[in-house]
């Protein structure tokens, strides 16, 4: 816990903008570096990429002058080993706090090439951003931890004062299934006053944020099945309907007629106090003229604060390969976005029982649970809180946004669990167009700078406080 807070002595934060410059270069060099390692932590892919990127970031984690450099594993649920982290410190002066660093160097997977106007593993530089996969998310969150410490070290030396341990995650776009193995395991070494989450995104170009408030999610498959085995449509259709008519009848279920999901039981929180206006969020969005936004409420409201639904993915027979038949079995993948406050085992029940209550036709329905995660709220008048609002407003010029973020983080409710007393803060590199998971993923150069700059502030700052 931070007890005591202290201003910078004069200067110092001009010296920090100063030194982020001086090594701007350099750093968007060693991020050009990283983001070409194709470390994609799921069993689809090559492992060797994944180790790769975690020698990479141990080696920049110890050109940055941290000591302790390790590369460590924990065990995920179903025994196997999870995905390589790198682990360093650097030990805090006595009477001091210890920030945790967290950010992760797996990637998502690039998706369909065609969709990319360059090579997603060869980042390039156009119109003052960077492409490429992982140039946002969240290689960008490991250089700002990186840069800001070699800002501070370089500018006061010993004096910084603050402790320092780097937690780069191999796993989280996987979905983190060794997470919680990992602080149990590492407890001693993760232990933190402070914890800074690099994942998540600002409101604006020119605009920061401090992430507040995370929704929580879970998923599951629905399989539905009306025959034993497919059949001819002409000699046999009309009397039964096909398996994706019903699972598409199905899905039509989870959403009332202005698109909100019809699921009962599920919790809404409290509107936000932010307004994101509607034009804005469909530029944002890339919304098509013409299509109506879903549900009822503020936008903020409908992002932050209540449910959401998607079906992200349907296993059917694709059109190029299409027959006259009539398919027995079609499956669907549901994610769920749960409002802060609502416990995920009782919405996956909550959505189990209505996806067995709704199937039509007494079709055959099966249910398979999948990734659960818990929403978070942040305590915003946090001593630790306040110098991070602080340093963005000082980086940016301007006030920041409590923001809150319509995705999931679910580990942070780990975080939390297992450090009761540290204060978590949430900031990010990506801005409304950076397009993380998506094809054309990019980073806005300026607003990475800005970034590095506040994060340097925020811990020179702590490194003033007493711990």
């Amino acid at each position: 816990m931070i007890s005591e807070l202290a201003p910078l002595a004069p200067g110092v934060s001009d010296e920090l903008r100063a030194a982020v410059q001086r090594r701007f270069e350099t750093t968007l060099s060693e991020l050009v570096s990283l983001a070409s390692i194709p470390g994609i932590a799921w069993e689809a892919f090559d492992a060797s990429e994944l180790e790769r990127s975690a020698k990479a970031v141990a080696e920049l984690a110890a050109a940055a002058g941290l000591e302790g450099v390790e590369i460590l594993r924990a065990p995920r649920p179903d025994g196997q080993p999870g995905g390589p982290a790198v682990v360093a410190r650097r030990p805090p002066q006595p009477g001091k706090p210890t920030v945790l660093l967290y950010a992760h160097h797996d990637v998502q997977p690039p998706g369909d090439p065609a969709l990319w106007e360059s090579e997603p593993f060869v980042p390039e530089e156009r119109g003052g951003r960077l492409y490429g996969r992982g140039t946002a998310d969240d290689k960008a969150g490991v250089m700002v931890h990186l840069a800001a410490w070699h800002a501070v070290s370089e500018t006061l030396g010993d004096a910084a004062g603050v402790g320092v341990t780097l937690f780069v995650e191999g796993e989280e776009e996987h979905g983190s299934p060794s997470f919680r193995a990992f602080l149990e395991t590492y407890r001693e070494r993760l232990a933190a006053d402070v914890i800074v989450v690099a994942d998540s995104a600002n409101w604006a170009i020119g605009v920061p944020a401090l992430t507040t408030s995370l929704r929580g999610l879970v998923d599951a498959t629905v399989s539905v099945s009306v025959l034993t085995h497919s059949v001819h449509s002409g000699v046999f259709g009309g009397p039964i309907l096909d398996a994706p008519t019903i699972l598409a009848r199905l899905i039509a279920t989870l959403h009332d007629d202005e698109g909100n999901v019809a699921i009962p039981g599920l919790v809404v929180a409290a509107d936000p106090d932010v307004d994101y206006p509607e034009d804005q969020y469909r530029s944002d969005a890339g919304v098509l003229d013409g299509v109506r936004l879903a549900g009822s409420g503020s936008v903020a409201a409908r992002l932050w604060a209540r449910p959401a639904l998607s079906v992200i993915g349907i296993d059917v027979p694709s059109v190029a390969v299409a027959s006259n038949t009539i398919q027995a079995s079609a499956r669907a993948k549901i994610s769920m976005r749960l409002a802060p406050g609502q416990d995920p085992d009782a919405a996956m029940e909550a959505l189990r029982h209505h996806v067995e209550a709704n199937v039509p036709f007494g079709a055959r329905v099966e249910f398979t649970p999948g990734e659960r995660g818990s929403a978070y709220r942040a305590d915003t008048d946090s001593p630790a809180a306040r110098l991070a609002l602080d340093a963005l407003r000082e980086a940016w010029g301007t006030d920041p946004v409590q923001m809150g973020m319509g995705g999931s983080i679910p580990f942070v409710a780990d975080l939390k669990e297992v450090f009761p007393d540290a204060e978590v803060l949430i900031t990010g590199v990506e801005d409304p167009d950076s397009r993380a998971h998506s094809a054309n993923e990019s980073l806005h150069l300026g607003e990475f700078e800005r970034c590095i700059v506040a994060e340097a502030l925020l811990l020179a700052a702590l490194g003033s406080a007493e711990g």
